[in-house]
């Protein structure tokens, strides 16, 4: 096949199901690939995407870029809130934004979360285990694939669990802005759930002002007025915005793909099984072997090469994150899910400028999970093949049945 149609065929059903030979496929031929259908080039290798993603002089899209590409941007609350959040802006207003968050989530903050998130996993993992009694099946997202990372997260913001129901639907909305592509529809459930999320948190930002608690919102306040230029109001409600609507779509899809690696590796998962303590290489080799998020986008502020290619400026730029993980460069036998992989590095959460900072605590969601699932259901089995979400850059388990007693 041609560059193009290998790359086109990822967005398939069967490519949904396995990208990774086409992708193994365009690395080997052509792995700086000008897609002129999509307007971009396509990375494929793990050197190329890391420098690019750690490069200055390559940038996020934002609002800058929203005025070439997106001039009806203004008509869209999701696209206003999305493309000048932390998550799309560049240079000293990123730096501001990731500055003041990441005081507020620090490693103290999360770490101190470990013992709630063992909490919240056991009693979804008791709920999980009442629907599978006696041979029952159950689907392992909807029971605690997503509510796991929605009540931690939520916990963290703020947001009492009466709330947290609400929030999983409207953060399912607003994530459609994760996609490279959206549909009219997309641009209504996202418009539609931003303004209502917007509108509850800016709530709960003044109900902390009034009454601090011990959580991030309350953080967030007190990191931004010790600054000499505070963040805004609409700031403060965008960046609890992003820290939820970021923080448990990739973690859910994270959790699912870790369980259905294992189910799939019967011989990994009794390693793990029998020796505990490899469950955060469990989940670093499902990072890497799985990778949640596909791809993310840069533009090129100036020329610059990479791989030998000349990227012209304003050129978009795609590092396929699911390529760059499976790269044979970086991880030989890179198609093996293998616990005891050496030197695992994975760039599923990123790398440079915007490194997620919610890496540590979707790492900590992950081997908690883990841990338990497998010392609490030693006869845990698929009960159907998984059903996958239809998603251009997420690649997540739309449905995971499992059994207790397979």
């Amino acid at each position: 096949m041609d560059p193009e149609s290998l790359l086109f065929s990822i967005f398939s059903p069967a490519g949904r199901e396995d990208p990774y030979h086409a992708l193994a496929e365009l690395r080997r031929i052509e792995p700086v690939h000008h897609s002129k259908t999509l307007d971009t080039y396509c990375l494929t290798r793990f050197t190329d995407c890391q420098s690019v993603l750690t490069d200055p002089r390559f940038l996020a899209p934002d609002l800058d870029w929203c005025e070439r590409e997106l001039p009806d941007w203004r008509e869209h609350p999701a696209a206003d809130f999305f493309y000048s959040s932390m998550l799309r802006s560049n240079g000293s207003v990123h730096g501001r934004l990731r500055r003041l968050v990441a005081g507020a989530f620090s490693a103290r903050r999360v770490t101190a979360l470990r013992a709630r998130v063992e909490e919240i996993t056991t009693g979804l993992l008791d709920r999980f285990a009442d629907a599978t009694a006696a041979g029952g099946v159950a689907d392992f997202p909807e029971l605690v694939g997503y509510p796991l990372p929605v009540a931690v997260i939520g916990e963290l913001i703020g947001v009492p669990p009466a709330d947290q129901a609400r929030f999983h639907r409207l953060g399912q909305d607003a994530s459609r802005l994760l996609e490279p592509v959206r549909t009219a529809e997309d641009w209504h459930g996202a418009d539609r759930a931003v303004l209502a999320l917007r509108e509850y948190l800016t709530v709960l930002l003044r109900e902390r002002r009034l009454r601090p608690a011990d959580d991030l919102t309350s953080a967030l306040l007190a990191a931004s007025d010790a600054e000499d230029l505070p963040l805004t109001e609409a700031e403060l409600t965008d960046t609890l915005l992003l820290t939820f609507v970021a923080g448990f779509e990739t973690t859910t899809a994270m959790l699912g793909l870790t369980v259905f690696a294992l189910l799939s590796h019967p011989e990994q998962l009794e390693l793990v099984r029998a020796q505990p303590q490899l469950a955060g290489a469990a989940v670093e080799e499902s990072l890497r072997w799985d990778t949640p998020v596909q791809m993310t986008e840069r533009v090129a502020a100036e020329p610059v090469e990479v791989g030998g290619t000349r990227i012209p400026q304003g050129a978009n730029v795609t590092t396929v994150l699911a390529a760059a993980n499976r790269d044979p460069r970086r991880h030989p036998d890179p198609d093996s899910f293998t616990v005891r992989r050496p030197d695992t590095r994975v760039l599923s959460f990123s790398a440079g400028p915007h490194y997620c900072l919610g890496a540590a605590l979707a790492r900590i969601e992950g081997v908690a999970l883990v841990g338990q699932l497998l010392s609490r259901f030693p006869r845990l089995a698929l009960a159907r093949p998984p059903v996958r979400r239809a998603s251009i850059s997420l690649r997540s388990l739309k449905e995971l049945a499992l059994l207790t007693n397979g």
